[in-house]
């Protein structure tokens, strides 16, 4: 079910799937939009939990501020979020920034969220991250003559060629909009991405680390985010330094690098030990 929810002076769109008794809300990537847990949801990732997954603010459907990226705001947005749809505490996950965005409420809103599920992301990434990710985000605010020339391009990028899989379709459809005379572009637009992932790596994450309490999942895939020889974006040193420093997490390795993991064998991986985890 899709919904729109004023919170913090903006509207955020979320998505709501499965009637558990346990909430699971997930945050997607830097610059993704809540349809990247597509994979999840198709491994059965609903079927006893209830799932809230939202486009941050500046990406898919939310609204997009000229400003107000910051980790401080994007979490208010989330507990406004949260009150809203009578959420008192949730298991608080996500992917990427959206693992950071978790940590981050987990240590300014504790008593918001009992579990974390982080998902590729840890207090340190690798030393050039932003080179790697630069790639993904040159796509933001392009204009293609359609949506198959999108695509087209898409599967070429050096973090997709070779690794593209049909199941990723619907997320990267809820990527861009049609323009009047047919062209496509993206929702999210690159100075709002840029000043979240400049306001993301300068919060202290290796202070917060050993302060969140809540028991939480490192859930971590290191093929190469890149051409095939390169590195992952999380190098298994660091994820594994995060889950030492917290007080109560276990890791589990997946299949796929930083994007595929999110669907076919990654994302079943995945949702089996969210589910053994949630269990516990």
């Amino acid at each position: 079910m899709s919904q729109f929810i004023q919170t913090n002076h903006i509207t955020l769109h979320a998505i709501e799937r499965g009637a558990g008794a346990t909430t699971l809300l997930l945050m997607h990537g830097l610059s993704a939009n809540a349809h990247c847990f597509d994979g999840y949801f198709r491994a059965g990732l609903a079927e006893q939990l209830r799932v809230v997954t939202v486009d941050l603010r500046g990406r898919g459907l939310s609204d997009k501020p000229v400003e107000g990226y910051s980790m401080a705001e994007h979490a208010r947005d989330i507990i406004g979020l949260m009150d809203a749809s009578g959420i008192g505490q949730a298991v608080m996950g996500g992917h990427s920034f959206g693992a950071l965005l978790s940590i981050y409420l987990a240590r300014h809103y504790p008593e918001r969220v009992s579990k974390l599920v982080l998902i590729d992301a840890a207090a340190r990434l690798h030393p050039n991250v932003r080179d790697m990710v630069a790639p993904s985000m040159q796509r933001l605010g392009k204009v293609w003559p359609s949506f198959d020339a999108f695509i087209a391009e898409i599967k070429n990028a050096p973090y997709l060629t070779g690794r593209w899989s049909d199941e990723m379709l619907p997320y990267y459809r809820a990527d861009v909009y049609e323009l009047p005379d047919g062209s496509v572009t993206t929702y999210s637009q690159l100075p709002h991405i840029t000043d979240a992932v400049t306001k993301a790596l300068s919060e202290p994450w290796l202070d917060f680390i050993g302060t969140v309490p809540q028991p939480a999942i490192l859930i971590h895939a290191d093929e190469p985010y890149g051409p095939m020889d390169g590195d992952p974006i999380l190098p298994a040193e660091f994820a594994l330094e995060t889950v030492q420093m917290l007080p109560d997490c276990r890791y589990v390795h997946v299949p796929g690098n930083h994007l595929t993991m999110l669907f076919g064998a990654g994302a079943l991986a995945s949702v089996q030990a969210i589910r053994y985890f949630l269990e516990d």
